[in-house]
């Protein structure tokens, strides 16, 4: 730095802002911003409180700059960001790593003084005329155990918006670290824009560095890319809690109702376009949060708090059918931003939203009709297949009581999810905590969709649903897992579910409200209050128990024919499975448990002998009524 942090903060902010800052007694903070504000050479500062006048000046500043526009609906705007900016970037997604430092070949990473120096050439200067937004949040509820305070650093009002409905404010939070460093850092710049979005998308670039808790972000606006308190400051959590051994999930919590007016809680991963969102906000259900989750070991048990305060969620086929909660709070008067759908005299779009969608109007694109087509000559969707909302959870109906709850709330069961067109069954329990967590959540596997960039529809390794986002050797992950149950007096039971399988003509086998059925099903399990098959592969409902909880729930009938269709035990496809997993964890992961292998191995002996006895695709009925557990 070329001058003194405390001389710089003096020439850029103005007196009241400045004496924002110093009224936190941290030299940490002083310094981030001070450095900041001498490479990225904004016109102003804006530092941000937690009061109502400060971040209503942000919701203006949004749509005076043109990165929003106000919609017809009142408190309603719509954000377009690039359209070549329109979902994370993995491949300019980095780890910044000190000289002798691996994370392991499935991390993306680079050495730090080169990456750092490259992110810096970018953000040099990338302020200039605009302003910048010093905002402070708080990672999980306030004046908790789980508490993560966190400083963000922006020049797009768009993103500090965005980040009022996602998180928890934090200034006076901030305030109680007194000169500790132990609080996470973004800084991000939208850089040169086209209009009100990014310009030079080629030059995109979203770097972590490990050592000092700071997320760089430049040359984006896509919120998966410059929101850092969503999955880049999870990155930063897995490190925190590997060392402090507790866990960072990309995961849902939910509340699942039971009988007598019971409320068992579920945390669920999911990778994006898998029922992540649709899973939390199940009718009848009550949500806690629907995307990153902290977990701890409290008195024994495990307990988890939401990180977020809001939803940044996929908008496509949210309707009124599907998800009439969420569509209420899209529908009516209040705080929401829409983005990348496409609008037409002040209504917004998307695809699947339950109405037929105009012909014409405005998109990510610019001006859309239909047949409208890109440089590359294929065809754009009236709304992005990504298209996202961002609201807070506090305009839900179905808000859990207890989503606030700095104690968090008590977790009886994981789930793990992905999109597998011919493996898994819809819904089953892993045999104990080890059998769950490498056989469900580390052989986890999904097929891509347009939540990332690249090919759509290639099964990925997706272990938890967060290998995109772990930070630590996959093997040490894993072990923590383990590790974690291992110290709980009392282990949450492991399910593993499937919305997406299909037949062999290609059609699915479930319809979208069936996941209120296996959600029931789960509760009942692990309150001993239904009894299961058992199989190589885990633990199945009996069909009398789901034929009597599609009547209850769904008011629909389940067949025998339904049910063996759906939980018929697919031998091939699920040798297969577990021969990937076995090739992953034994020629990309040098640190893999031993267990793992041991474990898939039994699992693999288990399909083996029942293939042998029945053949390749086995009903649920040929399982011994002496093997109902």
């Amino acid at each position: 730095m070329s001058e003194s942090y405390e001389a710089i903060l003096e020439a850029n902010l103005s007196p009241p802002h400045y004496q924002r800052l110093m009224d936190f007694r941290n030299p940490k903070l002083h310094r981030f911003v001070a450095d900041a504000i001498e490479l990225c050479t904004p016109a102003s500062v804006f530092v941000c409180t937690d009061s109502e006048e400060d971040v209503e000046y942000v919701r203006r500043r949004a749509v005076e700059t043109g990165e929003e526009i106000r919609l017809a609906t009142e408190g309603h705007t719509v954000h377009f960001d690039g359209y070549h900016d329109q979902a994370r970037d993995k491949e300019n997604t980095r780890y910044l790593t000190p000289p002798g430092v691996s994370l392991g070949a499935n991390l993306n990473a680079v050495e730090k003084e080169q990456g750092l120096a490259e992110v810096r050439s970018y953000l040099r200067g990338s302020m200039s005329g605009r302003e910048m937004f010093v905002r402070f949040f708080c990672l999980g509820p306030t004046n908790s155990a789980f508490s993560i305070p966190c400083v963000q650093l922006t020049d797009s009002a768009y993103v500090a918006h965005s980040e009022d409905l996602l998180y928890r404010l934090g200034y006076d939070q901030f305030k109680l670290l007194g000169d500790s460093g132990a609080f996470f850092r973004v800084l991000h710049s939208a850089g040169e824009l086209a209009g009100s979005v990014s310009a030079n998308v080629d030059r995109r670039r979203i770097c972590i560095d490990i050592e000092e808790d700071v997320v760089y972000s430049v040359n984006t606006q896509y919120a998966g890319n410059t929101v850092g308190f969503k999955k880049l400051a999870l990155r930063l959590a897995i490190r925190k809690a590997d060392r402090e051994k507790w866990l960072a999930e990309h995961m849902l919590v939910v509340g699942v109702h039971g009988p007598g007016g019971r409320v068992t809680y579920f945390t669920g991963a999911f990778p994006s376009f898998c029922g992540k969102t649709s899973t939390a906000m199940l009718p009848g259900e009550t949500i806690v949060g629907d995307d990153i989750a902290y977990i701890r070991a409290i008195d024994g048990e495990a307990r988890a708090v939401n990180v977020e305060a809001g939803i940044f969620g996929i908008i496509r086929d949210v309707n009124q059918e599907d998800d009439p909660l969420t569509y209420q709070v899209l529908s009516r008067p209040g705080e929401v931003i829409f983005s990348n759908v496409l609008v037409q005299e002040g209504q917004p779009y998307w695809l699947g939203m339950g109405q037929e969608l105009p012909g014409e109007g405005v998109n990510y694109s610019g001006r859309w009709w239909a047949g409208k087509k890109d440089d590359e000559g294929k065809e754009i969707t009236p709304s992005h297949r990504n298209a996202r909302y961002t609201i807070s959870l506090d305009q839900l109906a179905n808000l859990d009581s207890r989503a606030d709850d700095p104690a968090g709330v008590p977790v009886r069961g994981f789930i793990y999810g992905g999109r597998d067109s011919d493996t898994w069954v819809p819904v089953q329990q892993s045999f104990d905590w080890a059998h769950g967590v490498i056989t469900m959540g580390a052989s986890l596997e999904s097929e891509t969709t347009a939540a990332t960039l690249g090919k759509m529809g290639v099964r990925m390794f997706q272990p938890m649903s967060n290998l995109d986002f772990v930070s630590i050797p996959l093997g040490r992950y894993i072990q923590n897992h383990l590790d974690f149950g291992d110290s709980l007096d009392r282990q949450p039971c492991i399910f593993g579910v499937n919305y997406f399988l299909k037949d062999r003509q290609g059609e699915y086998l479930n319809g979208m409200a069936d996941k209120r059925v296996w959600v029931k099903w789960m509760e009942l399990r692990v309150h001993d209050e239904v009894s299961a098959i058992e199989t190589p592969t885990g633990y199945i409902p009996r069909h009398a128990d789901l034929e009597r909880l599609f009547g209850e729930v769904l008011g629909a009938q389940y067949t025998e024919e339904q049910y063996i269709e759906q939980f018929t035990i697919r031998m091939p496809e699920s040798l297969a499975k577990i021969d990937r997993i076995e090739s992953i964890y034994r020629t990309q992961v040098s640190d893999t448990p031993q267990v793992v292998s041991r474990v898939l191995a039994a699992q693999r002996d288990r399909l083996l002998e029942s293939q042998k006895e029945h053949g390749d695709y086995i009903s649920p009925f040929l399982f011994p009524e002496s093997s109902v557990q």
